[in-house]
Protein backbone atom coordinates (compact mmCIF):
# COMPACT_ATOMS: atom_id res chain seq x y z
CA UNK A 1 0.00 0.00 0.00
CA UNK A 2 1.39 3.36 -0.98
CA UNK A 3 -0.47 5.90 1.20
CA UNK A 4 -3.07 6.47 3.90
CA UNK A 5 -6.00 6.72 1.52
CA UNK A 6 -5.29 3.33 -0.02
CA UNK A 7 -4.65 1.78 3.39
CA UNK A 8 -7.95 2.97 4.83
CA UNK A 9 -9.86 1.82 1.75
CA UNK A 10 -8.43 -1.71 1.99
CA UNK A 11 -8.75 -2.16 5.76
CA UNK A 12 -11.94 -4.18 6.01
CA UNK A 13 -13.12 -7.75 6.42
CA UNK A 14 -11.53 -10.74 8.11
CA UNK A 15 -7.84 -10.54 9.09
CA UNK A 16 -5.93 -13.61 10.23
CA UNK A 17 -3.76 -12.98 13.29
CA UNK A 18 -0.84 -15.02 12.03
CA UNK A 19 0.94 -17.27 14.49
CA UNK A 20 4.69 -16.75 14.74
CA UNK A 21 6.08 -20.30 14.83
CA UNK A 22 9.09 -20.93 17.04
CA UNK A 23 11.09 -24.10 17.51
CA UNK A 24 11.18 -25.70 20.96
CA UNK A 25 14.52 -23.97 21.42
CA UNK A 26 12.93 -20.58 20.66
CA UNK A 27 14.26 -20.00 17.14
CA UNK A 28 12.02 -18.25 14.61
CA UNK A 29 10.71 -20.54 11.86
CA UNK A 30 10.55 -18.15 8.89
CA UNK A 31 9.57 -20.84 6.38
CA UNK A 32 6.68 -21.92 8.62
CA UNK A 33 5.60 -18.30 9.02
CA UNK A 34 5.47 -17.91 5.24
CA UNK A 35 3.35 -21.05 4.91
CA UNK A 36 0.93 -19.74 7.54
CA UNK A 37 0.49 -16.55 5.54
CA UNK A 38 0.10 -18.33 2.22
CA UNK A 39 -2.56 -20.66 3.67
CA UNK A 40 -4.95 -17.87 4.58
CA UNK A 41 -4.30 -15.97 1.36
CA UNK A 42 -5.24 -19.09 -0.60
CA UNK A 43 -8.46 -19.48 1.41
CA UNK A 44 -9.53 -15.92 0.66
CA UNK A 45 -8.81 -13.98 3.84
CA UNK A 46 -9.01 -10.21 3.41
CA UNK A 47 -5.76 -9.50 5.27
CA UNK A 48 -3.29 -10.57 7.94
CA UNK A 49 -2.12 -9.15 11.24
CA UNK A 50 1.54 -9.79 11.93
CA UNK A 51 3.47 -9.65 15.20
CA UNK A 52 0.50 -8.81 17.39
CA UNK A 53 -0.16 -9.81 20.98
CA UNK A 54 -0.90 -13.41 20.00
CA UNK A 55 1.93 -13.22 17.50
CA UNK A 56 4.05 -12.96 20.68
CA UNK A 57 5.68 -9.62 19.96
CA UNK A 58 6.50 -9.01 23.67
CA UNK A 59 8.88 -11.99 23.54
CA UNK A 60 10.81 -10.68 20.52
CA UNK A 61 13.57 -8.12 20.20
CA UNK A 62 13.10 -5.08 17.98
CA UNK A 63 15.50 -6.63 15.48
CA UNK A 64 13.45 -9.86 15.39
CA UNK A 65 10.22 -7.93 14.93
CA UNK A 66 11.74 -5.96 12.06
CA UNK A 67 12.91 -9.24 10.51
CA UNK A 68 9.38 -10.67 10.76
CA UNK A 69 7.86 -7.54 9.18
CA UNK A 70 10.30 -7.60 6.29
CA UNK A 71 9.96 -11.33 5.68
CA UNK A 72 6.17 -11.31 5.67
CA UNK A 73 5.91 -8.28 3.40
CA UNK A 74 8.32 -9.97 0.99
CA UNK A 75 5.97 -12.97 0.98
CA UNK A 76 2.77 -10.94 0.60
CA UNK A 77 3.81 -8.26 -1.83
CA UNK A 78 0.68 -6.21 -2.43
CA UNK A 79 -1.77 -9.13 -2.64
CA UNK A 80 -3.55 -8.38 0.65
CA UNK A 81 -3.27 -5.65 3.30
CA UNK A 82 -1.18 -6.33 6.39
CA UNK A 83 -1.43 -4.85 9.85
CA UNK A 84 2.04 -4.83 11.40
CA UNK A 85 2.00 -4.46 15.19
CA UNK A 86 4.57 -1.85 16.22
CA UNK A 87 3.35 -1.54 19.81
CA UNK A 88 5.76 -1.22 22.70
CA UNK A 89 6.39 0.39 26.05
CA UNK A 90 9.48 2.29 24.84
CA UNK A 91 8.50 5.02 22.33
CA UNK A 92 11.88 4.75 20.62
CA UNK A 93 11.10 1.16 19.65
CA UNK A 94 7.60 2.15 18.54
CA UNK A 95 8.93 4.95 16.34
CA UNK A 96 11.45 2.66 14.65
CA UNK A 97 9.00 -0.15 13.96
CA UNK A 98 6.17 2.18 12.94
CA UNK A 99 8.29 3.87 10.29
CA UNK A 100 9.52 0.50 9.01
CA UNK A 101 5.99 -0.90 8.82
CA UNK A 102 4.77 2.01 6.73
CA UNK A 103 7.84 1.98 4.50
CA UNK A 104 7.28 -1.72 3.79
CA UNK A 105 3.68 -1.09 2.72
CA UNK A 106 1.99 -2.45 5.82
CA UNK A 107 -0.09 -0.46 8.28
CA UNK A 108 1.44 -0.10 11.75
CA UNK A 109 -0.77 -0.92 14.74
CA UNK A 110 0.11 1.05 17.87
CA UNK A 111 -0.99 0.81 21.51
CA UNK A 112 -0.73 3.54 24.08
CA UNK A 113 2.58 3.11 25.94
CA UNK A 114 1.80 0.76 28.82
CA UNK A 115 3.41 2.72 31.63
CA UNK A 116 1.82 3.72 34.92
CA UNK A 117 0.16 7.08 35.52
CA UNK A 118 0.05 8.15 31.88
CA UNK A 119 -2.73 10.68 31.26
CA UNK A 120 -5.18 10.93 28.38
CA UNK A 121 -3.48 14.09 27.15
CA UNK A 122 -0.10 12.34 27.15
CA UNK A 123 -1.57 9.45 25.15
CA UNK A 124 -2.93 11.92 22.59
CA UNK A 125 0.48 13.61 22.38
CA UNK A 126 2.14 10.22 21.87
CA UNK A 127 -0.12 9.36 18.93
CA UNK A 128 0.45 12.83 17.46
CA UNK A 129 4.19 12.11 17.58
CA UNK A 130 3.81 8.68 15.99
CA UNK A 131 1.33 9.56 13.23
CA UNK A 132 3.71 11.36 10.85
CA UNK A 133 6.15 8.44 10.84
CA UNK A 134 4.00 6.14 8.70
CA UNK A 135 3.09 6.90 5.11
CA UNK A 136 0.24 4.37 5.31
CA UNK A 137 -1.31 5.76 8.50
CA UNK A 138 -1.75 4.31 11.97
CA UNK A 139 -4.15 1.77 13.47
CA UNK A 140 -5.01 2.50 17.11
CA UNK A 141 -4.77 -0.72 19.11
CA UNK A 142 -6.93 -0.67 22.23
CA UNK A 143 -5.45 -3.68 24.03
CA UNK A 144 -6.69 -3.97 27.63
CA UNK A 145 -4.94 -7.32 28.01
CA UNK A 146 -1.46 -5.82 27.79
CA UNK A 147 -1.88 -2.28 29.03
CA UNK A 148 -4.25 0.63 29.20
CA UNK A 149 -7.92 0.48 28.28
CA UNK A 150 -8.79 3.45 26.09
CA UNK A 151 -12.23 4.93 26.72
CA UNK A 152 -14.59 5.63 23.79
CA UNK A 153 -14.15 9.35 24.45
CA UNK A 154 -10.34 9.08 24.23
CA UNK A 155 -10.56 6.90 21.11
CA UNK A 156 -12.69 9.60 19.49
CA UNK A 157 -9.98 12.17 20.25
CA UNK A 158 -7.31 9.89 18.78
CA UNK A 159 -9.39 9.30 15.64
CA UNK A 160 -9.28 13.06 14.96
CA UNK A 161 -5.48 13.02 14.67
CA UNK A 162 -4.31 13.30 11.08
CA UNK A 163 -2.99 9.92 9.98
CA UNK A 164 -5.29 7.64 12.00
CA UNK A 165 -6.85 5.13 9.60
CA UNK A 166 -8.18 2.37 11.85
CA UNK A 167 -8.98 1.05 15.31
CA UNK A 168 -8.52 -2.49 16.64
CA UNK A 169 -10.86 -2.60 19.60
CA UNK A 170 -10.07 -5.04 22.39
CA UNK A 171 -12.57 -3.71 24.95
CA UNK A 172 -15.74 -5.61 24.03
CA UNK A 173 -18.03 -4.03 26.59
CA UNK A 174 -21.33 -3.65 24.69
CA UNK A 175 -21.69 0.03 25.59
CA UNK A 176 -18.19 0.78 24.31
CA UNK A 177 -18.85 -1.17 21.12
CA UNK A 178 -22.10 0.72 20.48
CA UNK A 179 -20.47 4.11 21.01
CA UNK A 180 -17.45 3.31 18.86
CA UNK A 181 -19.44 1.74 16.02
CA UNK A 182 -21.57 4.84 15.69
CA UNK A 183 -19.14 7.59 16.63
CA UNK A 184 -16.26 6.41 14.44
CA UNK A 185 -18.31 5.30 11.43
CA UNK A 186 -16.86 6.95 8.33
CA UNK A 187 -13.92 8.39 10.26
CA UNK A 188 -11.61 5.37 10.68
CA UNK A 189 -12.00 1.65 10.01
CA UNK A 190 -13.12 -0.31 13.08
CA UNK A 191 -12.05 -3.88 13.85
CA UNK A 192 -13.16 -6.20 16.63
CA UNK A 193 -10.04 -7.67 18.25
CA UNK A 194 -11.55 -11.03 19.22
CA UNK A 195 -12.94 -13.93 17.22
CA UNK A 196 -14.39 -15.37 20.45
CA UNK A 197 -17.12 -12.74 20.36
CA UNK A 198 -17.06 -10.91 17.03
CA UNK A 199 -20.67 -11.40 15.93
CA UNK A 200 -22.03 -8.53 18.02
CA UNK A 201 -19.48 -5.87 17.01
CA UNK A 202 -19.76 -6.74 13.31
CA UNK A 203 -23.56 -6.62 13.54
CA UNK A 204 -23.21 -3.25 15.29
CA UNK A 205 -21.37 -1.86 12.29
CA UNK A 206 -17.67 -2.66 12.71
CA UNK A 207 -15.76 -2.94 9.42
CA UNK A 208 -14.22 -6.31 10.27
CA UNK A 209 -12.38 -8.33 12.87
CA UNK A 210 -9.06 -10.01 13.52
CA UNK A 211 -8.97 -13.70 14.34
CA UNK A 212 -6.37 -15.68 16.24
CA UNK A 213 -8.10 -19.04 16.13
CA UNK A 214 -8.27 -18.94 12.34
CA UNK A 215 -4.72 -20.22 12.57
CA UNK A 216 -6.26 -23.57 13.55
CA UNK A 217 -9.82 -23.23 12.20
CA UNK A 218 -9.38 -21.05 9.10
CA UNK A 219 -12.16 -22.59 6.99
CA UNK A 220 -14.81 -22.48 9.72
CA UNK A 221 -14.16 -18.94 10.92
CA UNK A 222 -13.99 -17.64 7.35
CA UNK A 223 -17.32 -19.31 6.52
CA UNK A 224 -18.87 -17.78 9.64
CA UNK A 225 -17.79 -14.28 8.69
CA UNK A 226 -18.80 -14.62 5.05
CA UNK A 227 -22.30 -15.71 6.16
CA UNK A 228 -22.56 -12.67 8.40
CA UNK A 229 -21.21 -10.44 5.65
CA UNK A 230 -23.92 -11.77 3.32
CA UNK A 231 -26.63 -10.96 5.85
CA UNK A 232 -27.23 -14.55 6.96
CA UNK A 233 -26.98 -14.06 10.69
CA UNK A 234 -28.62 -17.37 11.58
CA UNK A 235 -26.04 -19.39 9.63
CA UNK A 236 -23.24 -17.33 11.15
CA UNK A 237 -24.64 -17.99 14.62
CA UNK A 238 -24.90 -21.73 14.00
CA UNK A 239 -21.37 -21.98 12.60
CA UNK A 240 -19.94 -19.96 15.48
CA UNK A 241 -21.65 -22.30 17.96
CA UNK A 242 -19.87 -25.31 16.44
CA UNK A 243 -16.54 -24.44 18.00
CA UNK A 244 -17.74 -23.47 21.49
CA UNK A 245 -15.93 -26.43 23.10
CA UNK A 246 -12.72 -25.30 21.41
CA UNK A 247 -13.25 -21.76 22.72
CA UNK A 248 -13.69 -23.14 26.23
CA UNK A 249 -10.28 -24.82 25.98
CA UNK A 250 -8.73 -21.64 24.59
CA UNK A 251 -10.07 -19.62 27.50
CA UNK A 252 -8.80 -22.20 29.98
CA UNK A 253 -5.32 -22.73 28.55
CA UNK A 254 -4.57 -19.49 26.73
CA UNK A 255 -4.00 -18.16 23.30
CA UNK A 256 -1.70 -18.55 21.40
CA UNK A 257 -0.82 -21.76 23.25
CA UNK A 258 -3.95 -23.66 22.27
CA UNK A 259 -4.00 -22.29 18.72
CA UNK A 260 -0.49 -23.53 18.07
CA UNK A 261 -1.25 -26.96 19.50
CA UNK A 262 -4.38 -27.24 17.33
CA UNK A 263 -2.44 -26.10 14.27
CA UNK A 264 0.12 -28.82 14.90
CA UNK A 265 -2.68 -31.41 15.01
CA UNK A 266 -3.70 -30.26 11.53
CA UNK A 267 -0.17 -30.44 10.15
CA UNK A 268 0.12 -26.66 10.08
CA UNK A 269 3.13 -24.67 11.27
CA UNK A 270 2.08 -23.88 14.81
CA UNK A 271 5.40 -24.69 16.38
CA UNK A 272 5.95 -23.72 20.01
CA UNK A 273 5.41 -20.61 22.08
CA UNK A 274 8.24 -18.67 23.63
CA UNK A 275 8.86 -18.18 27.33
CA UNK A 276 7.32 -16.99 29.57
CA UNK A 277 4.45 -18.79 27.78
CA UNK A 278 4.62 -22.58 27.75
CA UNK A 279 3.09 -25.11 25.39
CA UNK A 280 -0.13 -26.69 26.64
CA UNK A 281 0.40 -29.59 29.09
CA UNK A 282 0.46 -33.14 27.76
CA UNK A 283 -2.67 -33.89 29.81
CA UNK A 284 -4.65 -31.35 27.76
CA UNK A 285 -3.65 -32.80 24.39
CA UNK A 286 -6.26 -35.63 24.40
CA UNK A 287 -9.03 -33.13 25.20
CA UNK A 288 -7.92 -30.90 22.34
CA UNK A 289 -7.66 -33.83 19.94
CA UNK A 290 -11.18 -34.97 20.85
CA UNK A 291 -12.55 -31.49 20.18
CA UNK A 292 -10.69 -31.22 16.88
CA UNK A 293 -11.84 -34.68 15.80
CA UNK A 294 -15.41 -33.69 16.57
CA UNK A 295 -15.08 -30.59 14.41
CA UNK A 296 -13.45 -32.55 11.58
CA UNK A 297 -16.36 -35.02 11.64
CA UNK A 298 -18.84 -32.21 10.87
CA UNK A 299 -18.92 -31.46 7.14
CA UNK A 300 -19.90 -27.85 7.82
CA UNK A 301 -16.49 -27.01 9.30
CA UNK A 302 -14.28 -27.94 6.34
CA UNK A 303 -11.63 -29.22 8.77
CA UNK A 304 -9.26 -32.11 8.23
CA UNK A 305 -6.68 -33.35 10.68
CA UNK A 306 -3.19 -34.48 9.78
CA UNK A 307 -2.90 -38.21 9.06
Amino acid sequence: MKDRQEAQARLKGIFNITMTPFTREGALDKAGLARNVERVIALGYDGVLIGGTYGEFPTMTVAERAEVFTHVMDVIGDRIPAMLCSAGSDPRDVYELTKLAGDLGGVPMVTAPYVSEITDDQIVDFFRDVAPLSKTGIIIYNAPGIGITLSPALISRLADIDGMVGLKQGDLNPTAIDRIANDLRGRVRTFCASDLAFLGPVMAGFDGFSTTNSGALPELILATYRALEAGDASTARDLHALWYDYRALARAHGQPQLVKAAMNLRGFDGGSVRLPLRDIPAAVQPKLRAVMEGLAADSRTGLKLAA
